[in-house]
């Protein structure tokens, strides 16, 4: 095998990550139809908030309290209680992407896999059981643990500090996001494969070992370091 071990992102990676149906689950307990136009406005909200946790302009706290503000004056529920009860949902509806099932399958035993998110605690473990995942992980590291997110090369070394003994050459981080998963690991010094189905041009700086389109081509590179 080329690589010894492959760090996964999950939202979008692994995992897909509608939360509007979420939300819409959620907010039916409180007898709110929660439409498109809502979600519109809420995303108006939490897109940005994302960019400023990952830019350590904002503490996950601060992120939640933020964007459940109106829900939770619409609701009485705190912004803690709603995060948790949106993860509750969205650990139903977050489910593996086409190819990830197989991907995993086929890797699992020949290459040890750990997942690096910056998505919160409430959400992966609920996720990997719902979605009969978690066998194939050796380590779950989120940023919420941690307390540094994506691309911040220190939660990559904290994911480092429990692989044992590893070479960095032999390490691999998978992901959507140019700008959290590959920078993060270009800055870590491991090579990076950008999971890009959607084929959007990458008109930034930031350059990936890998492209892929399939996450099934995955296998190949985890193989021979080409596909």
């Amino acid at each position: 095998m080329k690589y010894q071990w492959i760090l996964f992102d999950a939202d979008e990676t692994l995992y897909s990550f509608n939360s509007y149906f979420g939300l819409k689950a959620m907010l039916k307990n409180y007898s709110i139809d929660f439409t498109e136009q809502d979600y519109e406005a809420f995303q108006a909200v939490n897109k940005p908030l994302w960019v400023k946790y990952q830019n350590k302009e904002i503490t996950a706290e601060e992120l939640r309290a933020i964007r459940f503000r109106q829900l939770s004056e619409q609701t009485g529920q705190s912004a803690e209680a709603l995060n948790q009860q949106l993860m509750h949902e969205m650990s139903y509806v977050s489910q593996p992407l086409n190819g990830v099932a197989e991907m995993l399958q086929t890797l699992h035993g020949r290459v040890k896999m750990a997942i690096v998110t910056n998505g919160f605690n409430a959400l992966q473990e609920k996720r990997l059981t719902n979605t009969k995942t978690k066998e194939f992980f050796e380590l779950v590291i989120t940023s919420e643990d941690v307390g540094i997110a994506k691309p911040d090369v220190r939660i990559f070394e904290a994911t480092f500090a429990q692989m044992g003994d590893f070479e960095k050459s032999k390490v691999l981080m998978v992901g959507d996001t140019l700008a959290s998963d590959i920078y993060g690991g270009n800055l870590a010094g491991i090579d990076t494969c950008w999971f890009n189905p959607t084929r959007h041009k990458n008109d930034s700086d930031i350059k990936p070992t890998y492209e892929i389109y399939s996450i099934l081509d995955l296998v190949k590179i985890a193989e021979q370091g080409t596909f």
